[in-house]
């Protein structure tokens, strides 16, 4: 599976380090997990820079795509030069936003009932495009997933698991993550959370 982790300049830590760090216990089973950007170095709001490992071809023939957040998201979402390279398609791959990630999807076309999560600050821009944000961390519509809060990129990546590994390897992964002594309340809060909105692993 080749899993692809778009990253934009002045982004979140959290959210694709998150994602990347989850995803990246499947590498044993030949997954492919890579920072995608459109620039070869970047840079997050506090300072740390990153190498990235693929532009951003990388993830419009990738399997399944998390889109990260960032401060500057809205100023790259309004840059053709960037948002032109994107060719994503939710009928061949999962495609998951964090916070202000959704504005990108929503750009994409890749909100089509109108609703998606996201964080406090990027709901009222969300909201300016039509768009309803529940008080909610993830919600899921068919290939698509959106999520609220930086956090949340668990539920991201326990969705990705979820479809493309099946639950007992999912659970594997969580367990091994999961704060010590709170391993099986960690694994299960997080399949309620997306168990219900998954569906079998894609052919």
């Amino acid at each position: 599976m080749d899993i692809a982790i778009v990253t934009l300049d002045c982004f979140n830590e959290l959210d694709s380090m998150i994602a990347a760090g989850i995803l990246g216990r499947m590498s044993p089973e030949g997954w492919n997990v890579r920072i995608c950007s459109p620039a070869p170095v970047i840079q997050s709001r506090s300072g740390t820079r990153v190498e990235r490992q693929e532009d951003l071809s990388y993830a419009n023939r990738a399997d399944a795509v998390l889109i990260g957040s960032g401060w500057r998201t809205r100023d790259w979402v309004a840059d053709d030069a960037i948002m032109s390279q994107l060719r994503l398609d939710p009928s061949r791959q999962l495609i998951g936003s964090q916070c202000s990630g959704a504005l990108v999807l929503h750009q994409l076309g890749l909100l089509p009932d109108g609703v998606a999560c996201t964080d406090g600050m990027t709901r009222p821009m969300l909201e300016q495009l039509g768009i309803r944000v529940p008080s909610a961390a993830f919600r899921v519509v068919d290939n698509v997933a959106t999520a609220g809060g930086c956090l949340s990129s668990q539920y991201l990546a326990a969705w990705v698991l979820l479809r493309l590994a099946g639950e007992a390897k999912t659970r594997e992964i969580l367990f091994y993550i999961a704060p010590v002594g709170e391993e099986d309340a960690f694994v299960q809060r997080a399949l309620s959370i997306v168990a219900t909105a998954s569906e079998p692993a894609l052919r």
